[in-house]
């Protein structure tokens, strides 16, 4: 499992989710563990959930 700091996080966002599709990510801040990304996949398997698109348009995020 990959680790990276909240800065680094933000600062490469792509880079996270694209980790993330490949295997879980703990995100630190002050050197803790405080999320961690995964796919959606490993989100459904782990939680037995569906995840469905939010269907917002660009639009509605502006």
């Amino acid at each position: 499992m990959k680790a990276m700091s909240a800065r680094e996080a933000k600062h490469h966002f792509g880079q996270l989710i694209d980790d993330a599709r490949a295997d879980a990510v703990v995100v630190e801040k002050h050197g803790r563990p405080v999320v961690v990304v995964l796919a959606v996949e490993e989100y459904e398997r782990l939680t037995g959930r569906t995840v469905s698109p939010s269907n917002k348009t660009n639009k509605d995020e502006q």
